[in-house]
């Protein structure tokens, strides 16, 4: 178990290879090849990123890559167009340029005297979303695909949007952070003299990457474009889609298996977003043997069994205490030979006015068909929701929901006589009414324990626009009765006999969902239109026999020194007295550190605010604050950013500045000063 040093093949590292496009663009490569490879030929596995192969992934790549080419794999590295050390610029997040490019690498690499001409596409989030994107292009050079972290829908499961809501907890961060990093400069070691005038053209000609997110607040053409889900039939290659519970992304997974056509895969881990061989919750498995097992087959046409086991593989999550971070989550191993399971049942548990009753409980004798229940949640709810994609940090883990729910609508179950499991998406249908035409609500699934803590199982959001359509939203009309349904993440979860079920509804989830302009109180009709459905999978037999997963292993990383890591954490703090609330995150990436060899010095912090004042809903903000530095012998730049974020009853305010630096001095700087008008938000 752990790091391992012997292989099957020995292997050399390129360093940098330059694969040229035919536009006269070079894409920066790093590669690791078996020492035989041109007398021996092996397959070629793609990891196509934004995030510099030379520094900020070193460490990392080295844990996987040379475990791939000691296996007899040729094991590449690439920087998009626009990133780490490769020319060009990069306009925004999957565009079909960055496809092409690809398209142009494959069949570069398909061509190499090393290469065997069979190629697989591996990555995680990014990396994840391009391998289904570039299959989806059908090249006649990829034979298979592992998609980690990723997802099929670019609209309603990525950093944008949830449910047709701006997700005010990732969107301007994670823009704040693309700004940043394609701001950075190119190696000079690499690229040579001319890093400079590259570094001020990226500066220069980058664009906002938030400009085009909020300027489409609808599903239209812009997130259909690399969006699979329009036509999982474009997909031919075989596709083995991984996550975790715990990651922002694991909605994709039982949505490719149902949707595409070909030869696929699912597992699904306790996982946050992070390789399975060390993501926390644990248990860990031994994911880069779980790969090579899909690469044999795929690749080398080898006998490995991979395909003769079950469509899907997922951990069924026991209950723990609730807490903000978690190390391993107890649970068991199951499995189904396709997806969607004809064993997997649906349970209706109705919503009533005195709770949630089990399916087939009849009503109380006199008891009226159904009550309206009016709610309003203050603007702080959503305070205790942690990560919506969490790394596995301290405070990413959504806490007691007592106090949210204490914020929210409830219905709770009475104890539950038996063990109850669930896998897949559960849903809440409401019948409801708002008094505003802008409207939201979250919806959370809970299981309370007997000492009357809640954990929180999954949840879903919807913007009351977009109730029939997220292409077509439509304000709502105050008072009028709606029917809605909101799809919860999907999940693999126990529910022991003598707990309860709960399922909370609030009209707000700050800082995850942006507030509604106005205040808003809902009607809910508590009775034979709601309802909560639960996907219940009964335990088997078989559960009991399925093949352990390796332990896990990787190559021996590069060497780093660390000269400061601070914690990353999650706080709130509370103004009692006026009814600000502040969330503060504040994330180390990596810290300050020099690669071994001579590699360069990198320095990355990220703090983001986000406050909310009870009441308020237009005091809503964010801010984001950058800082990255890379250095080596006389050679330093520091690259600084500020983007902030609120809003007005009509529109989104953003604003970003820009700084860069060589040692300390100024050498560049820009603002950005967007407004986009609220389209249904």
């Amino acid at each position: 178990m752990g790091v391992r040093t012997e292989f099957p093949r020995s292997v050399r590292r390129i360093d940098n290879a330059w694969i040229p496009l035919a536009d006269g663009t070079r894409l920066a490569a790093r590669i690791w090849l078996p020492d035989d490879a041109e007398a021996d030929p092996v397959p070629a596995i793609l990891e196509y990123l934004p995030y510099r192969k030379g520094d900020a992934m070193a460490r990392r790549d080295s844990r996987h890559h040379p475990y791939f080419a000691g296996h007899g794999y040729a094991a590449v590295r690439v920087d998009l167009r626009g990133t780490g050390d490769s020319d060009g610029i990069l306009l925004d997040e999957y565009t079909r340029q960055e496809e092409d490019d690809a398209l142009e690498v494959l069949a570069w690499l398909a061509a190499q005297p090393w290469c065997t001409g069979r190629v697989g596409m591996f990555g995680i989030s990014w990396g994840g979303f391009n391998g289904l994107q570039v299959a989806a292009r059908r090249p006649p050079e990829l034979q298979a695909v592992i998609s980690m972290c990723a997802s099929d829908d670019r609209y309603s499961d990525d950093v944008h949007y949830i449910g047709g809501c701006v997700l005010a907890l990732d969107m301007l961060p994670w823009a704040a952070t693309m700004l940043t990093l394609l701001a950075q400069p190119p190696d000079p070691a690499t690229v040579g003299a001319g890093w400079r005038a590259t570094w001020f053209a990226r500066m220069e000609r980058t664009p906002a990457f938030v400009e085009p997110w909020l300027t489409h607040q609808r599903r239209d053409d812009y997130w259909r474009d690399g969006s699979v889900c329009e036509d999982y039939a474009r997909i031919r290659a075989p596709v083995y889609a991984i996550g975790g519970w715990a990651d922002g992304y694991s909605n994709a997974i039982p949505r490719l298996l149902a949707g595409l056509p070909g030869p696929r895969k699912g597992l699904v881990g306790p996982w946050s977003h992070a390789f399975p061989q060390d993501g926390e919750p644990g248990p860990a498995i031994g994911f880069l043997q779980e790969c090579l097992r899909w690469w044999d087959h795929w690749l080398k046409d080898a006998d490995t069994g991979v395909m003769d086991e079950p469509m899907l593989r997922a951990w069924v999550q026991d209950p723990v205490r609730p807490a903000g971070s978690h190390a391993v989550r107890p649970g068991r191993w199951v499995a189904e030979e396709r997806w969607p399971s004809p064993e997997i049942d649906v349970s209706e548990w109705s919503l009533a006015a005195d709770g949630m009753r089990p399916p087939g409980a009849a009503p109380r004798a006199g008891e009226p068909a159904e009550e309206a229940i009016q709610h309003h949640s203050p603007e702080t709810a959503g305070q205790d929701a942690g990560a919506w994609c969490p790394d596995g940090g301290a405070g990413d883990f959504p806490v007691d929901q007592r106090s949210e729910d204490g914020r929210s609508l409830t219905f709770t179950s009475p104890p539950l006589e038996e063990r109850v499991e669930i896998l897949g998406f559960p849903e809440v249908t409401l019948a409801v009414a708002a008094d505003r035409p802008r409207a939201l609500i979250a919806v959370r699934l809970c299981d309370v324990a007997p000492d009357g803590s809640s954990l929180l199982v999954t949840r879903g959001l919807l913007n009351l626009t977009h109730r029939d359509d997220h292409a077509e939203p439509a304000p709502l009309q105050p008072g009028r009765r709606y029917t809605v349904t909101v799809r919860l993440d999907a999940i693999g979860q126990a529910i022991p006999a003598g707990h309860r079920l709960r399922v909370a509804i609030s009209t707000s989830y700050w800082p995850w969902a942006w507030p509604s302009p106005e205040p808003v109180t809902l009607t809910v009709y508590a009775g034979a239109g709601s309802r909560l459905s639960l996907p219940v999978r009964a335990p088997r037999d078989s559960d009991d026999v399925l093949a352990p997963f390796a332990e896990p292993e990787w190559s021996e990383p590069i060497g780093q020194d660390v000269l400061r890591s601070d914690p990353t954490s999650r706080t709130l703090g509370r103004d009692l007295a006026g009814g600000a609330q502040e969330v503060r995150f504040r994330w180390d990436v990596g810290g300050h550190r020099r690669l071994a060899g001579g590699g360069p010095e990198l320095d990355d912090r990220n703090c983001t605010s986000y406050r909310i004042v009870d009441g308020d809903p237009l005091s809503a903000s964010v801010r984001v604050r950058c800082e990255s530095t890379l250095a080596r012998d006389d050679w330093h730049t520091r690259v600084e950013t500020d983007s902030h974020m609120t809003a007005t009853a009509t529109e989104f305010l953003v604003s970003h500045t820009l700084d860069a630096y060589e040692h300390d001095e100024r050498v560049y700087a820009r603002t950005w000063t967007l407004r986009f008008p609220r389209d249904g938000v």
